[in-house]
């Protein structure tokens, strides 16, 4: 049983849907309006929340000669970290927009933040919740720092191991019982199959009881997340972009809208195929039991007194009636009616 876990009063964990965010990340390209409509867009997609990266870049490079090579737009760009960043940067104004906007949308808006001074100026903001990327998983000065805002937080562990997991979830306040997530992660862009690791899940799960854990995918496609869900996976993250040919380090291996509709449906879908852990026959199964079950039936007509047993009794379609374990109680009983061949037989159709 998972620990009560919320954001913007969504619970989240045994028995609740996924909460299901859809990662802006920087693909915003610095544009107070592209990020407002990747909101519409992800709201439309069936999102339950945007998130978004805030920072100063001045604050969050260290060095302004430090190099930067990624992908964009089919070729290798390089270029300085903090020209990247500078260009991706939203102003305040900017965040009090894009805030605004995603309320009147009706999707749940928050983000990370690189340092405090970032968080200072999302609480002002009202965020919901915290997220802590798994470049700074093992940061755990700034984790302690964010935790004592009091608000839930989804920690990415990428990168890390078991060891580092736990001091983050202790500086993250979850053993005193604070609200912290866990997402399964792998820091590759994509991550192929074979570094996915989805059976990890099941590790963290036994290894921190009532952990709430979550599957942040940078995987190509749905697969994964689907099979996620299936291990329990309550919080899901990808990336997306409106356009994969802008210009930019993720927006060649985000999802674009159609297929990010395509990935949460696949979630939604996993978790109907799920469904619930009680052994029971399901609804939709009525029909059929009733028509391939068996039941006990006369075999041939029989008279009022007649004694019953593998002569005359047998177990045939349909079912409904008395199921074939009755046989051996029956056999040595006799009829208390005459009943026709086929008859299906009742509690009141025989006695001593």
């Amino acid at each position: 049983m998972m620990r009560p876990y919320s954001i913007d009063s969504r619970s989240i964990g045994t028995g609740d849907a996924a909460f299901v965010i859809a990662e802006v990340g920087i693909n915003h390209c610095g544009d107070r309006e592209r990020a407002i409509e990747m909101c519409r867009v992800a709201h439309e997609c069936g999102a339950d929340a945007v998130k978004f990266q805030t920072f100063s870049a001045e604050e969050f490079c260290g060095d302004p000669a430090q190099l930067f090579t990624y992908r964009s737009q089919g070729r290798e760009v390089t270029e300085s970290l903090l020209d990247m960043f500078e260009r991706h940067e939203l102003s305040k104004p900017d965040w009090i927009a894009i805030e605004r906007a995603c309320r009147e949308i009706g999707i749940t808006f928050f983000s990370t933040p690189q340092n405090v001074s970032d968080l200072e100026l999302l609480l002002e903001l009202d965020v919901p919740a915290i997220k802590i990327g798994s470049d700074d998983f093992t940061n755990l000065p700034l984790i302690e720092a964010y935790s004592r805002a009091g608000l839930p937080l989804i920690l990415s562990s990428g990168m890390s191991n078991l060891a580092e997991v736990h001091s983050a979830l202790d500086a993250a306040g979850w053993f005193e019982g604070g609200e912290v997530a866990l997402l399964l992660c792998t820091s590759m862009y994509p991550t192929p199959p074979e570094e996915v690791h989805l059976a990890r899940l099941t590790t963290l799960q036994n290894a921190f009881p009532g952990l709430v854990t979550g599957f942040s995918d940078h995987t190509i496609g749905s697969q994964a997340a689907a099979m996620a869900t299936g291990l329990g996976a309550k919080i899901f993250e990808k990336h997306f972009t409106l356009d994969r040919g802008l210009p930019g380090p993720d927006h060649w291996f985000s999802e674009s809208p159609e297929d990010l509709a395509a990935w949460i449906e696949a979630i939604r879908t996993a978790e109907r195929i799920v469904g619930q852990p009680y052994v029971r026959a399901a609804a939709g199964e009525n029909g059929m039991k009733t028509l391939a079950r068996r039941s006990v039936v006369a075999l041939f007509d029989i008279v009022e007194g007649e004694e019953l047993g593998p002569h005359n009794i047998g177990a045939r379609r349909p079912g409904g009636g008395l199921p074939p374990s009755f046989l051996s109680s029956i056999t040595g009983l006799r009829a208390l009616r005459s009943l026709p061949r086929g008859s299906v037989l009742s509690f009141g159709d025989f006695g001593r």
